[in-house]
């Protein structure tokens, strides 16, 4: 097969995986901007467009469900103003129903009412807190061990090394009650510790780092050597400036990792204060289980600032992954 050819169906396959991925993140845009009788009609229009009965008894215009159509008469459900019904199967002359079309429109009062209906600003804070905390844990640990596995020679350095990885084998589930047992013997339910000191050590991090550091020249540690620098000195003023990308693609990681994480506060913390934003989400699932629109516009302001994280960084992220290769 040509080779021009070959990159075509390569880059087309690509497009159409992409596509695929975007695809579920923009029905949950535009269900966000939705009314929740738009959502009901099951149209999943990727553009809001509102479209719904009114009833005219005369005195005053109320938003409708139609339900049947009788003739002379129709079966409607009376909404009211945050379009939940309160009368069923009211019969109505036909005459006074009619239906609405109004040009595509976006509801962005859906976000205000949904960050305001659950204490999101607490469960953001709490969120901030724990991932910046964690990440700089992850960022000191994984420097300092990737340091040692990399550059220093010691017995069963490797051994150790990929006993580490064997460990990233192992799902968070099966550590999950054997940790929270320890926790609580320290006494560290429901606090911050319990959130963020047992995720300050990343493997796939130290991984990552300790890569990049054997990819970087021996020579720059032997002159370094002879111009009598610590061995901490290389490692702060050789090392680090040179892994520019791996630390940017490493914060981005342990950042999504915090920003995502679920189970473990879950069960580590039962506090409404120490709720980070993905549980918040769950509890807001509950109370709001029938706002369809209102859980996607609260699902899209808590992703859209990791978004906006990862396209800022996706040239670090890239470079960092073309450099730090599999070595021995």
């Amino acid at each position: 097969m040509p080779e021009q050819i070959r990159m075509t169906i390569i880059y087309a396959v690509l497009i159409i995986c992409g596509i695929g991925m975007i695809l579920p993140f923009l029905w949950m845009l535009s269900t966000s901007l939705m009314t929740q009788s738009e959502f009901n009609k099951q149209e999943r229009l990727f553009i809001p467009k509102e479209t719904y009965y009114e009833w005219d008894n005369g005195m005053q215009k109320q938003k409708v469900i139609f339900v049947q159509n009788k003739g002379e008469t129709s079966v409607i459900h009376i909404l009211n103003s945050e379009d939940k019904i309160i009368e069923e199967y009211k019969e109505v002359p036909t005459a006074q129903v009619k239906k609405i079309t109004k040009d595509p429109s976006f509801h962005w009062q859906n976000f205000i009412t949904a960050f305001n209906k659950v204490p999101f600003i607490t469960y953001f804070k709490n969120t901030l807190l724990v991932s910046f905390l964690t990440l700089i844990g992850v960022l000191i640990t994984s420097t300092l061990a990737a340091y040692a596995f990399a550059r220093m020679e010691f017995f069963g350095r490797d051994f150790l090394f990929y006993l580490f990885l064997s460990m990233m084998m192992v799902p968070e589930p099966i550590y999950l009650v054997s940790s929270y047992v320890l926790l609580d013997k320290i006494n560290w339910l429901n606090t911050y510790q319990a959130l963020i000191i047992p995720w300050s050590v990343n493997i796939f991090t130290i991984f990552l780092f300790r890569q990049h550091f054997k990819s970087l020249p021996q020579e720059l540690f032997d002159a370094a050597a002879i111009d009598g620098c610590s061995t901490f000195g290389m490692l702060w003023r050789i090392m680090l400036p040179l892994s520019k990308s791996v630390i940017a693609t490493a914060s981005i990681f342990s950042l999504i990792g915090s920003w995502n994480s679920f189970m473990w506060p879950l069960v580590m913390t039962d506090s409404p204060n120490l709720r980070v934003l993905q549980v918040g989400l769950s509890y807001f699932n509950q109370e709001a289980s029938t706002q369809t629109t209102l859980l996607m516009a609260a699902s899209t302001f808590s992703i859209v600032p990791i978004l906006i994280l990862f396209f800022m960084a996706q040239k670090q992220i890239i470079a960092s992954y073309a450099k730090a290769g599999l070595k021995d």
